[in-house]
């Protein structure tokens, strides 16, 4: 009898939760080893890595995928590379398991702190991009949680030969080989099964699209740490060096238009309008973006006219909205209201300008004198990271090793009674 896929997902959640009380004692050394190890098994694996890509890549070609998916779903030679270098700088980070804060003497002689711990068995939902399938198995391994990872259908060939290297080298390094599962079955009815069970599941993290993440956010009966959009900002105040501002702005936007920190809406203070727009727009069509304008923006500038929807939305396209405004509390205004707390920047030397935008701007970071581009856990240090969370439990931002763990609160005492 063929197996369901409820019961197929049952079992390798399962299976993932007695993995997960086993990974949660594991040594850093161990977890060392096994991601070291897995860095020389890809490496050795690069033909037959690129062998189970050209078949997703020929399938997807079939399937009509367009060219941005195809480059999404292709492992090229540097995007393997970049798998192991990965590999290798999450194995040198610092071990967040089993640290002690907070230790303080009670006056009934306990003593009090908190412990961080792993948060057990993560699920991970994503799609095209295999080499997702070892960011995330890294971050979860080093940070002592078992993974479910549920590529997209189009990477099936990939994420399975990369499963195959992360396993046979966890068995090696004396760990559970289900610590990290790759879902066999393309069948989307997975999803749903790994989104309710609580049981066997602590966290789903969603990367992909809107669509994906409203559906995962909606159906989830596991708490679900996620990013919907990232409508992110630059502010050019009054007080900007103007060179400065155009620098900036230029890389928040043309740095990558498909990433979630790319900048999509820019704000002007009327006073420095005339003087930075102009040159601005030269640049930003020289890129080949097209522009669009409030009324007061085409007073200066050839744009096309931007229309309410263009301030909320996420284009991930040479595409950038333009609104001159009058000054930072309207501004502040506007990104609190269309933005989507992602990443937001301004551009000044007043040093109460930006304290006033760092206090009052409501998103994950907020910059000063730095494109938005920057929000990205390798930049900020995480080694990687696992997404972006735009909500404000538990985990905010860039989201790597701490925020994959909890913390609980511990008591040391020496036979001391409550009186």
């Amino acid at each position: 009898m063929t197996e369901s896929v409820h019961d197929y997902m049952t079992r390798l959640g399962r299976a993932a939760r007695e993995a997960s009380r086993l990974l949660a004692r594991a040594s850093t050394a161990q977890k060392n080893k096994a991601l070291l190890s897995v860095a020389d098994a890809l490496d050795r694996a690069r033909p037959l890595l690129v062998e189970a890509n050209e078949r997703d890549l020929a399938a997807s070609r079939v399937a009509g995928l367009d060219s941005a998916l195809l480059d999404r779903l292709a492992l090229t030679p540097a995007r393997i590379d970049g798998m192991i270098t990965g590999l290798r700088q999450v194995a040198a980070l610092p071990d967040p398991v089993g640290a002690i804060r907070d230790m303080s003497c009670r006056p009934s002689g306990i003593q009090i702190g908190k412990m961080r711990v792993p948060l057990g068995v993560i699920g991970i939902i994503y799609e095209s991009r295999p080499n997702v399938t070892i960011d995330a198995a890294s971050l979860c391994l080093k940070s002592g949680n078992a993974t479910i990872l549920r590529g997209g259908s189009e990477a099936i060939h990939s994420n399975r030969a990369i499963a195959l290297c992360i396993q046979e080298e966890l068995a090696s390094a004396g760990l559970p080989a289900a610590a990290v599962q790759v879902v066999e079955t393309t069948d989307r009815a997975a999803v749903g099964a790994l989104i309710t069970m609580p049981e066997y599941v602590d966290v789903i993290v969603p990367r992909g699209g809107k669509g994906l993440i409203e559906r995962v956010s909606q159906d989830a009966r596991v708490p679900v740490i996620k990013h919907l959009d990232g409508i992110c900002h630059v502010y050019v105040d009054e007080h900007a060096d103007v060179e400065k501002a155009h620098r900036i702005a230029l890389n928040a936007k043309c740095y990558r238009y498909g990433i979630c920190g790319a900048m999509e809406t820019l704000l002007v203070q009327a006073a420095v309008a005339n003087a930075f727009l102009p040159n601005m727009a030269a640049s930003l069509r020289e890129k080949g973006v097209e522009l669009r304008g409030c009324e007061r923006t085409r007073d200066i500038i050839n744009a096309v006219p931007a229309h309410d929807a263009d301030w909320s939305t996420e284009y991930l396209a040479p595409v950038l909205s333009i609104k001159v405004v009058a000054d930072i509390e309207e501004a502040i205004t506007h990104i609190n209201h269309y933005g989507s707390h992602h990443t937001d920047s301004i551009v000044t030397e007043h040093l109460g300008r930006s304290r006033q935008f760092l206090a009052e701007v409501d998103s994950s970071s907020v910059m000063v004198n730095a494109p938005t581009c920057f929000a990205d856990g390798f930049e900020y240090g995480l080694g990687a990271e696992i997404g972006i969370s735009t909500d404000k439990l538990h985990a905010r931002g860039p989201v790597g090793l701490e925020g994959l763990t909890s913390e609980k609160y511990i008591v040391l005492g020496d036979g001391q009674v409550r009186s």
